[in-house]
Formats: structure tokens, sequence, C-alpha cells
């Protein structure tokens, strides 16, 4: 008999690995995973007065508009995705409860809400050499001038799909499907070696 389903991050496998450059000094290149955070995929008509007033009396933020941007809220970030389509993503793990407060106030309205929070996991890039680490697989310019905070952008990490973007910290946000986490974090750690040595 079930009494409560257990979590467990796509990354077991790797922990010792990830943990060793997660816990490492400020330098080249850090990785840590944020496991069990909530994201939720919002699709609505950001043309419609009322979708957006809903999400912003729900979240505390209006979703955004402009194309590849990110905006911060209460808890959480909403990234753009596409014209009608956002990726709620929020700050800390915690238990989902974004649906729940979404769903029933978007009730009679052209949206959709769905939590996919088991489908991704979420991992923080840092230190001096983390943008020349996503260079190596990603075919984005990330140059500060052209990718900065606010924007984010749907892209691929050599074979993986992935949604990132640069963080006010100097730190990047990666959101990969669960189904390839194993994969991209061998993938980054094998980029990041030479940073390593």
């Amino acid at each position: 008999m079930w009494s409560e389903a257990r979590q467990e991050s796509p990354l077991v496998a790797l922990r010792p690995s990830v943990t060793s450059v997660a816990d490492a000094k400020p330098g080249p290149f850090r990785l840590q995973e944020r496991s069990f955070l909530e994201l939720v995929n919002v699709r609505g008509d950001v043309s419609s007065p009322d979708f957006v007033e809903t999400i912003r009396s729900t979240l505390g933020t209006a979703p955004p508009a402009r194309p590849n941007t990110v905006v911060a809220g209460h808890g959480h970030a909403l990234a753009w995705l596409g014209p009608d389509e956002w990726m709620l993503v929020s700050d800390a793990p915690r238990r989902p409860t974004l649906e729940g407060a979404l769903r029933p106030a978007l009730a009679g309205q052209y949206a959709a809400v769905v939590d996919v929070s088991s489908g991704y996991t979420v991992l923080d890039l840092s230190g001096e050499s983390v943008r020349a680490v996503l260079q190596k697989g990603c075919p984005l310019d990330l140059h500060p001038r052209v990718f900065t905070v606010g924007q984010c952008a749907q892209s691929h990490f050599f074979k993986t799909g992935i949604l990132l973007w640069p963080l006010a910290s100097g730190a990047w946000r990666v959101v990969v499907r669960r189904s390839f986490a194993d994969y991209a974090v061998r993938i980054l750690l094998d980029a990041a070696g030479e940073f390593l040595r």
C-alpha cells in the first residue's frame, strides 16, 4: 500500500559527480541541480485583458508578451515559450500549488494550465567559464551584449533541448527534460573538464 509518493532526482546516479562540482569553491564552473522545483506550462491569449489580469492577480506578474523574455514574480519566474505559451518555474522546491491556483482562476477563458514538474529538472550553472562551457554545445550567441538578464531562449546543448536564461547573480538557469537530464549533465561536465583541472 502506497502512503506517499517518493521523489527522486533524475541525477541520482550522478550524485557524487554533481556534488563535487556543486560543492567546489567559487571558480571556473559550478553546477547545481535545483531538484523538485514546481514547473507549470501555461497557455493563453496574451491579447486578452482578462487572461493577463487573471495571471497578474494570481501570480503577481503579467505574462511577458515580448518574445524570449522572462519576468520574475513572487517566488517564481515566468519564461516566454511562444506567442501563447509560458513556463512558470518556482524559485524553491515545493509541493505543486500553482496549477491548482491558476486552473480555477482561468476557468471559462481560452487557456490551459498543466503541471509538468515531474517531466523536467532545473540546473543552475555558474563560474567564470560557464558561458564558454555552454557555448561548446549551444549555437546561440551568449555574449552579455546580446543575451542578458531578462531574456530567455529555447535551444539545445549538444543533443538535448533546453530552456535557458541568465540570472542576475551571473549564473545561468537551464531547464531540461527529465529523460535527458543524465545525458545533459554528463556532457556539461565533459565540456567543463578543461576548466576544472
